[in-house]
């Protein structure tokens, strides 16, 4: 392995005078790429059809920040919904926690957007347009001619377009695909807004996998640095086996080789879309995409030795040949998500259709009703949450006394919409024993009871 003390001093794409190193990463082959590129088409499938996809009507898929209205595979979350995407949110950090001990960044190579998007379709676009790695390395360094002028443009407004369907489509999980489609159809003076929304999602895609690029994942993302903290000598990683492939020496055929496996090809380092030598150790730019797991079998293949010489394994599994071992510190962590994640089954399954609030008239006490009862005055907002319209009619639970709704006896809540009302609770005097009681309000759609809610009742001091 290399000294530690020098590789770590300074990052692939950054040379010495602080500028960047543009990297020209070789096309990879091998059995890893077939199926990253088998998964891609999964992915795309899935990010491009998944907004166009209804139920009943309403969006499968729908993050609507703006109207904190929340859809997901068909059902609706409004915001008296958020404790669970809270609880949902930290049972998240902690398996991103409990995944990385265990299996390092295995979500960085094989499911996150930025390595899809930028390797499975803009990098191979780029290798159409302009060549493999060694011609587009030609193409840069040579004056600007008719050539050179040609294949920059097409590629970058093939990028442009590109990141311009981009950004509809994830304007569509956000606001829907019919309330896109809108403002595509409709003049631009009625949806000015939305066009410049689109125009500026486009600008933002287009600047990350035309110019960042691998800069993303090395200086903008975070989760790279929690390596330093989540991984041990017992995670998995792409890793190179120092002990099988240390000292290196150059192949030389029917020689009689006295030294390490690795044959200092450098092929692992040209495949390496992050521009990094992973015969240095574990680094915060390695994202895990097993390019270099290919390169490096494909040389081992052709120089007749045993594949695996970087492969996905544990500090502990090379240094020691030790198993990866289930940790009481993993034991904890899943213990810990176990019970999070029951409890956000728990609560989706046992989530009502309506919800709401009961907000008693504030500036008034309460009102004497004849000789023997005494009422308090409320207002009702409900929240409907399914597709269907539901006439909602309020009794009082386990109390003497009745409810008396202002105007229609019953409540009408629209469907995914909201409803309202005003009405007394009337309770005879005799069943009060304090200054401030505690009731329940059922809410029925005929003789079938959908919820009940908590309220307080004043009554005279006794």
């Amino acid at each position: 392995m290399a000294d530690s003390n020098t590789f770590r001093d300074s990052l692939a794409t950054v040379d010495k005078q602080g500028k960047r190193n543009w990297i020209f990463a070789q096309q990879p082959k091998g059995r890893y790429y077939n199926i990253r590129s088998i998964l891609s088409i999964f992915y795309f499938s899935v990010f491009f059809s998944l907004p166009f996809i209804s139920i009943n009507g309403r969006p499968l898929f729908l993050l609507n920040v703006v109207e904190g209205k929340f859809i997901l595979f068909g059902a609706i979350f409004w915001p008296q919904d958020f404790f669970i995407f809270g609880l949902a949110m930290l049972a998240f950090i902690l398996f991103i926690v409990l995944f990385t001990m265990a299996f390092g960044r295995l979500f960085c190579g094989w499911m996150c957007p930025q390595t899809i998007f930028m390797e499975m379709l803009f990098r191979r676009i780029e290798y159409w347009i302009e060549g493999d790695a060694a011609a587009q390395r030609m193409l840069a360094k040579q004056p600007w001619n008719t050539d050179k002028i040609i294949r920059k443009t097409a590629k970058h407004l093939v990028f442009y377009a590109l990141s311009f369907l981009i950004a509809n489509i994830f304007l569509a999980y956000i606001i829907s695909a019919k309330t896109l489609g809108n403002i595509i159809t409709a003049p631009l003076s009625e949806h000015t807004g939305g066009f410049i929304a689109i125009l500026v999602f486009s600008g933002v895609f287009y600047g990350v996998f035309a110019f960042m690029r691998e800069q993303i994942c090395t200086i903008v993302c975070p989760y790279g640095r929690l390596q330093g903290v989540l991984l041990d000598k017992n995670s998995i990683l792409v890793a190179y086996d120092y002990v099988r492939g240390e000292p290196r020496g150059k192949f030389r055929k029917d020689d009689a080789r006295a030294i390490g496996d690795c044959i200092d090809c450098a092929q692992c380092v040209k495949v390496c879309p992050t521009g990094i030598d992973i015969r240095n150790g574990t680094q915060l730019e390695c994202v895990n995409c097993t390019a270099c797991i290919d390169a490096c079998d494909h040389m081992m293949d052709k120089t007749g030795r045993a594949r695996g010489l970087i492969r996905y394994a544990s500090e502990n599994g090379i240094a020691q040949k030790a198993p990866l071992r289930f940790t009481p510190r993993l034991r904890i962590y899943t213990g810990i998500l176990t019970l999070l994640l029951g409890a956000i089954v728990f609560m989706l399954a046992s989530r009502k259709p309506v919800s709401g609030t009961i907000m008693r008239t504030t500036g008034m006490l309460y009102q004497e009703r004849g000789a023997d009862s005494i009422s308090n005055l409320y207002r009702i907002k409900l929240i409907n949450k399914t597709t269907a319209e539901i006439p909602l009619q309020l009794k009082l639970e386990d109390e003497p006394g009745h409810v008396e709704v202002v105007g229609k006896s019953t409540i009408t809540v629209k469907a995914e919409g909201q409803g309202e009302g005003t009405f007394f609770i009337i309770v005879p005097k005799a069943a009060l024993h304090n200054r401030k009681s505690t009731l329940y309000i059922g809410l029925y759609e005929g003789d079938k009871r959908i919820t009940r809610m908590r309220t307080t009742f004043l009554g005279p001091v006794q």
